[in-house]
């Protein structure tokens, strides 16, 4: 059956920045398809625990800080140990950071920057080092943005990091495609996260976002579980390189 192609049982997933928000919502997802996780996070993910617990797979709980590349071998070290292995990462942990870009300091943009993008790069490449070993191949799942394809204002740091997120992503997926491994990219639209309450608590942004949303809604976490699902299953073994946009519509506008 087509539905055998999606389905995640007995694989295991690295899901950075799944405290809360995006990165739960594809955690819990994968768990929900059959995968064991280990989740990476700065903070305790109390919230997340609690609602893989219900899943009834593991859940590794790591914590790290990925504005720093010290702590990603670990990572990888501690997934094989407990688990054995690694079939899929979702590069999902990022930061923001708004201001005129005429004001714009320098450790705001090195702060984006380094979670953003770099340890975005170094972490695949430490679990494609894995995947290679093994010799299984493997799916990586960055997490890029509207600001992949637009530039945004206020927030001259995450539209360059995102920008290179889906480029990266482009490049990864042509040197490792040889060796089964699967990168791809999703762009969420906006979506009602932490990151965006204050846009949501602003009336006339709120309005003016949602007129330009042909769904007519903010996206949810949840929104996320189905296109990461397919990107870390068979069914998309053929396809690589590409960032999906999910965001009801507002690129079509």
């Amino acid at each position: 059956m087509i539905l055998d192609s999606f389905n995640l049982e007995g694989k295991v997933a690295i899901v950075t920045g799944c405290d809360t928000g995006l990165g739960q919502g594809m955690a819990l997802g994968l768990a929900a398809a059959g995968c064991d996780i280990v989740g990476v996070n700065i903070v305790e993910p109390t919230e997340t625990i609690e609602k893989m617990a219900e899943t009834g797979r593991k859940f590794i709980d790591v914590r790290a800080n990925l504005m720093k590349l010290d702590d990603i071998p670990s990572i990888v070290d501690r997934a094989v140990s407990e688990l054995g292995k690694v079939d899929i990462l979702v590069n999902n942990a990022g930061i923001i950071r708004r201001n005129d870009a005429i004001e714009f300091s320098e450790q705001d943009w090195d702060d984006v920057m380094n979670i953003n993008i770099k340890s975005v790069f170094f972490m695949s490449q430490a679990v494609a080092k894995q995947f290679m070993s093994q010799g299984t191949g493997g799916k990586i799942i960055n997490i890029a943005s509207m600001l992949s394809f637009q530039g945004g204002i206020r927030v001259p740091s995450y539209t360059a990091s995102k920008s290179g997120v889906m480029g990266v992503t482009r490049l990864m997926a042509n040197e490792w495609a040889a060796h089964n491994i699967n990168v791809n990219a999703i762009a969420p639209g906006y979506m009602a996260t932490n990151n965006t309450a204050a846009l949501r608590a602003d009336e006339e942004r709120n309005a003016a976002i949602l007129e330009r949303i042909p769904a007519g809604r903010w996206g949810l976490p949840s929104d996320l579980a189905g296109p990461c699902v397919f990107l870390a299953s068979p069914a998309s073994d053929y396809i690589s390189g590409y960032t999906i946009a999910v965001d009801g519509g507002w690129l079509a506008r």
